[in-house]
C-alpha cells in the first residue's frame, strides 16, 4: 500500500534517487532490482536528471513527480491518493494529473482518490462517491454523478459546469445530443493531444453563460438549447440551473434578468458560453 498526499513528504535527508529507491530496498529487492526500478520510475515521471538533488532543491512539482515516482516504485496492490495536486498551480498540476493518469492506465491495481476537484475526479476515476458531512449522498460512474448531480450538495463541490461529451473539431466538445461546446485543450491531455471520438468534459464558470429567450444576433461559438429546471439564489444574484440534452448547465445572472426574462421551470431558454473560459480536459475511460 502507498500513500500521495497533497504534500510531497519526501525524506530531507536523502536524494531523489534514494527517496524513490526507499520501498523496493525495504522490500529486500537485490541491489540491481532496486536499481532498475529507480531508473524507470524516475523516467515515468521525466525527473531522471534530478536524481542526485536532496528535496530542498526542488520545486513544489518537481518535488510531487518525485513523490509519484516514490510510491510507485512500491508497486503497491493499493495508492492511496490524498488531494494530491491541491499545493500545486493549474498549470502544474494539470500536467501531474495527464501523467498519474498514463500511469495508472494499466488498471494493475486500486486507487482510491480523495478530492474536492471535480476535474481530478473526471480525469482519474471510473466510480465515485460523494461524501456531505460523513454521509454518502450519491455514488456511482464519476461521468453520471458529476453530470446530473442528484443533490445540491454534488452540484456545487466546484462550483463549475461539466459538460460532457467527445472531443470534435477545433476544440469543441459535441455531446450525443450534437450539442457543442468551444472551448481551449488545457494541458492534462494525453501524449500526442485527443484523438477524435476521445471522452472529454468542457469546464467553465456559470458566470461564463449568458442566457436569452432566443438565439442572439451574431456568431457566438457555443449556443445550447436549453430548458430551466429551477432558479436558486446565491447572495445577490440568481444560478439558473437547466437542462441541455440530460446535462445540466447552469448560469449565474441577476435578478433583473430573472424578472425581465421571465425565467421559470420549464422555460426554453439559448445559453451562450463564452469560448474564452472554457477548458477542454480529458477523461478517464470507463
Amino acid at each position: 500500500m502507498a500513500l500521495l498526499s497533497q504534500d510531497a513528504r519526501l525524506f530531507p535527508h536523502l536524494t531523489v534517487a534514494e527517496n524513490v529507491a526507499f520501498a523496493p530496498s525495504a522490500q529486500r529487492l537485490t541491489r540491481a532490482a532496486v536499481a532498475e526500478r529507480v531508473t524507470r520510475w524516475l523516467a515515468a515521471v521525466e525527473v531522471e536528471e534530478l536524481a542526485d538533488r536532496k528535496p530542498d532543491e526542488l520545486s513544489g512539482g518537481q518535488a510531487q513527480r518525485v513523490a509519484i515516482a516514490r510510491a510507485m516504485a512500491a508497486e503497491p496492490r493499493v495508492l492511496l491518493l490524498d488531494e494530491p495536486f491541491r499545493a500545486l498551480d493549474v498549470d502544474v498540476g494539470s500536467r501531474l494529473r495527464a501523467l498519474l493518469r498514463g500511469l495508472l492506465a494499466d488498471h494493475g491495481r486500486t486507487t482510491i482518490m480523495v478530492t474536492h476537484d471535480p476535474v481530478d475526479a473526471l480525469g482519474l476515476a471510473e466510480d465515485i462517491v460523494v461524501l456531505e458531512q460523513g454521509r454518502v449522498v450519491e455514488s456511482g460512474s464519476t461521468r453520471q454523478v458529476l453530470t446530473n448531480p442528484g443533490s445540491r450538495f454534488t452540484a456545487s463541490l466546484s462550483g463549475l459546469n461539466l459538460f460532457m461529451g467527445q472531443i470534435g473539431e477545433d476544440s469543441t466538445v459535441v455531446d450525443e445530443s450534437g450539442s457543442q461546446v468551444v472551448g481551449s485543450v488545457g494541458e492534462d491531455v494525453p501524449v500526442g493531444g485527443l484523438g477524435a471520438g476521445t471522452p472529454t468534459a468542457a469546464t467553465f464558470s456559470p458566470r461564463a453563460v449568458a442566457v436569452y429567450l432566443e438565439a442572439p444576433h451574431g456568431s457566438p461559438r457555443t449556443t445550447l438549447r436549453a430548458t430551466v429546471r429551477d432558479v436558486v439564489p446565491r447572495g445577490d444574484h440568481a444560478v439558473v440551473n437547466t437542462d441541455v440534452g440530460g446535462q445540466v448547465v447552469s448560469a449565474e445572472v441577476t435578478w433583473a434578468a430573472v424578472a425581465d426574462l421571465g425565467l421559470v421551470a420549464g422555460l426554453d431558454v439559448v445559453l451562450v458560453v463564452k469560448a474564452s473560459e472554457v477548458r477542454i480536459s480529458a477523461v478517464a475511460e470507463r
